[in-house]
């Protein structure tokens, strides 16, 4: 077992150090390494040791939102009062804790992303596999808040509910990005009142209510 978790972090820190040493360089030059051969040799490693780790700098760029979904993950899960959570606090758990961790990379993120324009409309290549896992992890929020009845069970558009959590998640990056309040409280309002409001529209509502009891009326009329 030792000599086993000793193999995989010895693998683990050449990506590692790749990583890190790609965010260096963008911030500190301000544009990405001109080819994969100069970026491994400012590292001192070979350039076909670098593809044993990524095919391209894209594929960095996706490695890092990767982290940062997984540590979000993580971190929750590390906490016991997790569990309790409900549907609605566990989004609200993910994207307070997402924000933690983008923090941590605000200089790398804003580099790549402060100010552009396309943001809204064009989702980046690198943001997809994040895009991904979230949209496996709203669908287990979904599900649970189905059985919970906390999210109403609608034909067809229950099916996108997935993916309009998905928009709320990049509109808060968007948002923090964009944010200079102290500490990014206007991030942190934005958040609470963004999942209240998807929550209280996918939860049953006074129409449900009412065409429930309507349909009730009929088929007993």
């Amino acid at each position: 077992m030792e000599k086993t978790a000793a193999k995989k972090t010895a693998k683990s820190e050449p990506k590692s150090k790749i990583i890190a040493g790609y965010i260096d360089y963008l911030l500190e030059h301000g544009k990405e390494p001109a080819s994969v051969y100069k970026f491994a040799k400012e590292l001192k490693m070979k350039e076909e040791e670098f593809y044993g780790y990524f095919t391209s700098f894209e594929a960095i760029k996706s490695a890092v939102w990767g982290h940062l979904f997984d540590t979000t993950i993580n971190n929750l899960e590390s906490q016991e009062v997790y569990k309790e959570y409900s549907a609605r606090e566990k989004l609200l758990g993910f994207l307070f804790t997402l924000v933690e961790e983008m923090k941590k990379n605000r200089s790398y993120l804003l580099s790549l992303y402060g100010g552009k324009r396309d943001l809204k409309n064009l989702l980046p290549a690198e943001v997809k596999t994040f895009r991904s896992k979230f949209k496996d992890f709203a669908n287990e929020l979904i599900l649970e808040g189905k059985e919970t009845e906390e999210i109403a069970n609608r034909p067809v558009i229950t099916e996108r509910y997935d993916e309009a959590l998905w928009l709320q998640v990049w509109f808060v990056f968007q948002f923090w990005l964009k944010d200079s309040s102290v500490n990014f409280e206007k991030t942190d309002a934005a958040i609470e009142k963004s999942v209240n409001l998807a929550f209280d529209l996918m939860g049953k509502s006074a129409l449900d209510t009412f065409l429930d009891f309507a349909k009730f009326l009929y088929q007993n009329k």
